[in-house]
């Protein structure tokens, strides 16, 4: 990270923690062992250098914050003392409402949310195909059904901003009735067709649905919570990458889908309508 970078994270979060203090410049730097000066001259930016060490651990332990976090190393705040990994596995149990993925949106909320899904994306499918995936999968169909109202309902929002990119063919293979949908009846499909061409056009452009050919490009299913944090989707768990760089390096990766795209945002509901319309 470039050194200026460095310091302005440093400086806003520490002004972060002046702010939670209460305290005033004075009281502030006396807690944290430092002249008032040398306070007024950290929170200016008149200087990329960063404080002494000691003085770092003097404010990570005054305000119980990590050293990676108030150096903008990792948005988790952590406790001074704990060495935080940067990769968490948590499980993804029912009730999407009280999980910590709702929890990681509601966070997110204001910052722009990428998401590559593993199947027909949640919050665009009908109650037809919540309840013949719940059987097949046999996980609890009011979960799977709260989950998608949830989404419907944060993508409503005026300050979400969320992109969704998948393979074109995953929607082709539902269409057809083949994989996992082999038993969906072929009304259905055509009717969650159609209902995702409805939710598409109503829902752009604050969701973004792009399709890319799944033979030139490949993806694991997951989530990036804006700066904040990315989950990989591994069945009932998710790993959970904390740490800045691993999230900027997927944000990339996520971006390479978006380029590789051969059916845009604007072009996805017609996509989904088209299918819909076809005999197989």
């Amino acid at each position: 990270m470039d050194k200026r970078d460095l310091s302005t994270l440093f400086r806003d979060r520490l002004k972060l923690l002046l702010t939670r203090s209460d305290l005033n410049q004075s009281a502030f730097a006396t807690a944290v062992g430092i002249d008032r000066s040398a306070l007024s001259q950290l929170l200016s930016g008149t200087s990329t250098r960063l404080p002494r060490a000691e003085t770092l651990l003097n404010i990570a332990a005054e305000f119980k914050v990590s050293l990676d976090w108030l150096l903008g190393l990792s948005h988790d705040e952590g406790v001074t003392g704990e060495i935080r990994e940067s990769l968490e596995i948590e499980e993804a149990p029912d009730g999407f409402d009280r999980t910590l993925l709702a929890k990681w949106h509601s966070e997110a909320a204001g910052t722009k949310i990428r998401y590559v899904p593993a199947g027909i994306p949640d919050l665009l499918r009908t109650e037809a195909l919540v309840d013949y995936e719940a059987n097949i999968t046999n996980k609890s169909r009011e979960a799977q059904a709260g989950e998608t109202q949830y989404r419907i309902d944060y993508t409503r929002r005026p300050e979400t901003d969320m992109e969704v990119c998948m393979p074109r063919h995953t929607l082709e293979i539902f269409a057809r009735g083949l994989g996992v949908w082999d038993r969906f009846p072929e009304a259905d499909r055509r009717q969650q067709l159609l209902h995702m061409a409805t939710l598409l056009d109503d829902l752009y452009p604050t969701f973004r649905l792009y399709l890319y050919d799944g033979r030139m490009r490949y993806s694991i299913p997951y989530t990036i919570f804006g700066p904040y944090r990315a989950a990989i989707y591994v069945g009932d768990m998710y790993l959970v990458l904390n740490a800045t760089q691993p999230i900027r390096t997927l944000t990339s990766h996520f971006d390479n889908l978006i380029r590789a795209a051969d059916i845009n945002a604007h072009e996805a509901a017609s996509f989904a309508q088209r299918l819909a319309e076809v005999q197989f």
